[in-house]
């Protein structure tokens, strides 16, 4: 098995690959005890010739490999790229283009929402992966035949998978679908961590405006405190801690310590000063200035069994052309439809989206269309009057 642990014979194995129109990329990552993932592992695959690159060797450098990631002409494979992408824009300071997603390609072309790597090889390739692998700890030293091996099969059945999904967008015309599904993974700001954004990952029913600026005065200070320790955010303060102190404000240390799970060290220690001066700028921002939730619009009274049809309909559309219902419409988007008609601000009704469900579904939903069962089957019927 091929793993590379020098940076001498890395740089041979990235030159062996320029020039490929394609290479297929994975990482074996740990988490538990950081903020930031720290990178064990590098799979790569080339047309003919795979390797692990040891991301934790001695001394080894690996800008051979972001030079990789930065050919313009070779594009970067991965399946349920996210957390790779997250680890590359850490270390590199921007996202390695171009991409190619496999799990977003697989919902394009019909294989279920957010298809697992190996459920996808399996329907593509017929091909068994040992998972036995999975959960091991990648950090530790040496690693086994075994591990290598599980890692490498992850970049190399990647290879067929990529070329028949590419082959398959091409066929049915959807390769401008891929791409607009790509730009989230695409952007930088999604790997960025916006500490005054962190607040949104909590979970937080029905609060206060003023409960919800103090809450987003302290998740940006737990976050750039775990960024700067490099450590979980839990490792900083709970999210249940966090909450009770937005809630109750204390103003003084001792105030501070009567927080479940604090304790009066942290209250009256350096910590404990950060979270009261986090706490004093959320009371300081004036009252028209407070966070508040989007207000939904009100939907009428009645639109239920209209809801309902619409979602009768999104299932036969997507079972007819094979595309994820999740990359068209969830039950939100169909409630607007249902409400609105042409004017629901959803992505349905933006783009390829329309072009396959919304522009049909507003006709159901108006009228101008219908469903009827015709040989056990669901079909659209143009003109439902007769007329």
């Amino acid at each position: 098995m091929k793993l590379i642990t020098k940076t001498p014979d890395l740089v041979k194995f990235c030159n062996s690959l320029k020039g490929e129109t394609f290479v297929t990329v994975d990482t074996e990552f740990m988490r538990e005890n950081t903020y930031w993932p720290q990178l064990c592992l590098v799979q790569v695959a080339g047309a003919d010739q795979a390797a692990a690159i040891d991301a934790l060797a001695p001394g080894i450098d690996l800008a051979p490999l972001f030079d990789l990631m930065d050919a313009p002409e070779t594009l970067k494979v991965f399946h349920a790229a996210r957390q790779d992408l997250e680890i590359f824009h850490h270390l590199m300071g921007h996202v390695p283009q171009p991409l190619f997603d496999t799990q977003v390609a697989a919902m394009v072309c019909g294989f279920g929402d957010q298809v697992g790597y190996e459920n996808l090889i399996s329907k593509l390739t017929k091909a068994r992966i040992d998972k036995s692998s999975r959960f091991t700890d990648w950090s530790r030293r040496p690693l086994s035949e075994k591990q290598i091996a599980y890692a490498l099969s992850d970049v190399t059945h990647l290879r067929d998978a990529y070329r028949t999904l590419a082959k398959q967008l091409d066929q049915n015309g959807r390769e401008t679908w891929l791409d607009s599904e790509m730009a989230l993974l695409k952007s930088p700001s999604t790997y960025e961590g916006d500490p005054d954004q962190a607040f949104k990952r909590i979970k937080a029913r029905n609060i206060k405006p003023r409960v919800t600026a103090l809450l987003k005065e302290l998740a940006a200070w737990r976050e750039r405190e775990a960024q700067r320790r490099d450590v979980p955010r839990n490792r900083v303060l709970r999210d249940d801690a966090l909450m009770e102190i937005a809630h109750h404000a204390p103003k003084t240390p001792g105030d501070l310590a009567r927080t479940r799970g604090l304790g009066e060290r942290m209250a009256k220690g350096p910590g404990g000063k950060e979270i009261l001066k986090a706490v004093e700028r959320g009371l300081a921002v004036p009252d028209d200035q407070l966070p508040r939730t989007p207000k939904k619009p009100d939907l009428p009274q009645g639109i239920g069994p209209v809801a309902d049809l619409l979602k009768v309909f999104l299932k036969m559309i997507c079972e007819q052309t094979g595309v994820a219902q999740k990359l068209i419409a969830n039950a939100a988007d169909i409630d607007q439809i249902a409400a609105f008609g042409q004017d629901a601000n959803v992505e349905a009704m933006k783009g390829w989206r329309y072009e396959l469900f919304g522009e049909a579904a507003v006709k159901l939903r108006n009228g101008e269309m219908g469903l009827a069962i015709k040989n056990k089957k669901v079909v659209l019927l143009d003109n439902p009057n007769g007329d």
